[in-house]
Formats: C-alpha cells, structure tokens, sequence
C-alpha cells in the first residue's frame, strides 16, 4: 500500500513470482500494469506471462568460452507501431 501513497519512480524486483501460483501470478501483473503509468519496473523473472507483459525484454546468457552476451528486445512499442500501421 505504501507504493500507491507514495510512488517510488523505479522498482527492481527479482523473480518476486517464483512461487506464486497461478491466480496470485495474475493479480502480480495487475499489479504491475497499474504501477508502469508511474513508475518504471524492473523485473527479473523466467516466468512467461510476466514478460509478456514488458515493455521489452533483455536476456544475458554465457557463452562456453566464458564470454557474457546480452541481448534484447523491444515489444510494446513494436506492437503498437504494429497496430496503428
């Protein structure tokens, strides 16, 4: 409740919904969709309905040499240029 009397301009969360059900998982990404028009989140998770829900996603993976790739992709905004095209 205090994130709604006084919001915090970013979150960082990290895999929050590990062990959340399925309905308690739902009402999370509500959650989160209400904080996003004010705050900024950032979301570590392996779970795919919360990235679906992202505004784009970024994934580090080592390689076998040792090396750190980071990729990333943008969805929001590719689905709404999408939309309005």
């Amino acid at each position: 409740a205090i994130f709604r009397a006084r919001p915090s301009p970013f979150y960082v969360l990290d895999e929050v919904e590990a062990a959340l059900d399925d309905t308690n998982l739902s009402r999370l990404i509500a959650l989160f969709e209400l904080l996003r028009d004010r705050s900024q989140l950032i979301v570590i998770t392996h779970q795919k309905a919360t990235m679906e829900v992202a505004d784009a996603l970024y994934g580090v993976s080592m390689r076998g040499d040792g090396i750190t790739t980071v990729i990333s992709q943008r969805l929001r905004g590719a689905t709404d240029s999408a939309g309005a095209a």
